[in-house]
Order: structure tokens, then C-alpha cells, then sequence
């Protein structure tokens, strides 16, 4: 039997109730941000400091930190605050030799509405354990939850700029904001001021936004899904075993035209009710 199809074509046999989360209002946006500033560690800024030219190489997603509050007079509705943070990584041209790698860190603030309902309802919990008292979990409530969904961000350019020009302003950023998991993701402390030049670079990110609440739910159900394949893997007897069910990838020694892309976008399009 295919897992996939477990139960189907049965009929559902009854209706459960689960709990589980419930979205009821997301977005999905398309941001091209231009010319975000790079913030720099000493060692990279004192590099960026004899720069003729920079290249931004890659763009990474580190965090995207969340805020929820009701909108006044708006029954239902909450406005998402969001600060992403993300690690560049930029090649810096000197003049002299080969270009020196970079990383440093920009930021993006970005504020959505979105509908999340009512309730406040406070939860309480336990965990069993046997022979002893029960475990009891922290309290929590059914308020909504905003979630985000966001790939790494696509590198669109980059320019550095002297402090001196009348284009590069002074910002109030604030260090002390950031978070100490994203300040562990560079070398050393990154520094605001002093500088000679500045780095700014533009990206494109894709993102899907929705406000999440913990519900009962009463859903068909067709039957417990039990697996039917069994679990293979390589034995220490005769590795190659697993090797020689692995097909050979005539993709990376022969890449696909165009077309064949092409077919699995139109493909693998369905109406899910987006």
C-alpha cells in the first residue's frame, strides 16, 4: 500500500476531534530592499576602509524576530511587527591581489496587519509520570502565534560609499539591539562609527506571513496510517548494497534544457485554494 493513500478511496470512517493550530489570516510579500546598510566587525571595516569596489556574494536569513498587538479599535485584528536579520557575505576589491571575504550584518523592519480573532483563554498542563507526581507544564494561553516563512534572500547588488558623501547619512541603529544569537553568528563585535566607508547592499526576499491560534478542530478520519515499507539502509556486511539502488544522476553530468523546468512548474501547479 502507498503510504500516501493510506485510507483513501475507503470512505472517511469517523469524525475526530484534534487539536492543533488553526491559521486564520496570512500574507505573502515580495520585498526588494535597496541599499540597507552593512554593519561591519573591526577587522572588516578596516578592509572595507581601502575598498575600490565590493561584490555581495551571498545573502543569508539569521532570525526574524516577531511582535503581536491588537490594533486599537479593530476588533480581531493584530499588527505583526518583524525585524529580520541577515548575514552578508561580500567580496571586497582592494586593488591588490585577490578580493577579501567579508561578512557583516543588515537589518530589515516590516509591519503586516492581520486578522487573529479573539480569545484569551489561559492554558494549563501536565505530563505523566508514573508512581510520581505529574510534571506540570508552564501556562500558557490560546492567543495567536505569528509565524514566518522566509528563504534566503537573493543578492541584487552592492556599492560602497565614503562617510563623506552627501548620500550616506547617519542612522540610529542601535547595537545594543541586537540579539546575542545573531551577534555569536560573527567573529567579532561588529562596530557602528569610526568608519571611513560604508557598505550598502540591496537583496530581494520572498516571505509568508500568518497568524496562528491553538484549536479543537473536528476533522474525517479514515484510519491510523501504518507504515507498509520497511526500513533499508546499508549493513556492514555489504555497503554497496544500498549503493547500487541509488539511480545514476544524469542531471549533473547532462543538465536539463530549459524545457524541462518548465514542465515541472506547470506540472506540479494544483489548486490548493491559495
Amino acid at each position: 500500500m502507498n503510504e500516501k493513500s493510506c485510507g483513501a478511496g475507503n470512505g472517511f470512517k469517523e469524525a475526530v476531534c484534534i487539536h492543533t493550530d488553526k491559521v486564520y489570516d496570512s500574507c505573502r510579500d515580495k520585498d526588494c530592499l535597496e541599499n540597507i546598510r552593512v554593519y561591519l566587525t573591526a577587522d572588516g571595516q578596516c578592509v572595507v576602509d581601502r575598498a575600490i569596489n565590493v561584490k555581495c556574494t551571498k545573502a543569508e536569513i539569521i532570525w526574524v524576530f516577531s511582535d503581536i498587538e491588537p490594533v486599537p479599535f479593530n476588533r480581531g485584528f493584530y499588527s505583526v511587527d518583524l525585524k529580520y536579520f541577515f548575514k552578508i557575505t561580500l567580496a571586497v576589491f582592494t586593488g591588490l591581489g585577490r578580493p577579501t571575504e567579508v561578512e557583516g550584518l543588515a537589518t530589515f523592519d516590516k509591519k503586516v496587519i492581520l486578522f487573529g480573532s479573539e480569545g484569551n483563554a489561559k492554558v494549563f498542563a501536565s505530563k505523566y509520570k508514573q508512581d510520581a507526581f505529574d510534571p506540570q507544564m508552564w501556562k500558557k494561553t490560546n492567543m495567536p502565534s505569528a509565524v514566518v516563512e522566509v528563504v534566503d534572500p537573493i543578492a541584487l547588488g552592492a556599492k560602497v560609499l565614503d562617510v563623506n558623501d552627501k548620500c550616506c547619512c547617519d542612522d540610529d541603529f542601535d547595537l545594543a539591539s541586537i540579539p546575542e544569537s545573531v551577534s555569536r553568528v560573527f567573529d567579532d563585535n561588529l562596530i557602528l562609527g569610526g568608519e571611513q566607508k560604508r557598505v550598502f547592499v540591496s537583496i530581494g526576499i520572498f516571505s509568508i506571513i500568518r497568524l496562528e491560534r491553538r484549536v479543537m478542530l473536528l476533522i474525517p478520519a479514515y484510519d491510523f496510517c501504518v507504515p507498509q515499507k520497511e526500513c533499508v539502509g546499508a549493513t556492514d556486511d555489504n555497503p554497496c548494497d544500498l549503493f547500487d539502488r541509488i539511480s545514476f544522476p544524469v542531471d549533473e553530468f547532462f543538465p536539463p534544457e530549459r524545457g524541462s523546468f518548465e514542465d515541472d512548474i506547470e506540472g506540479g501547479n494544483s489548486d490548493c485554494g491559495c
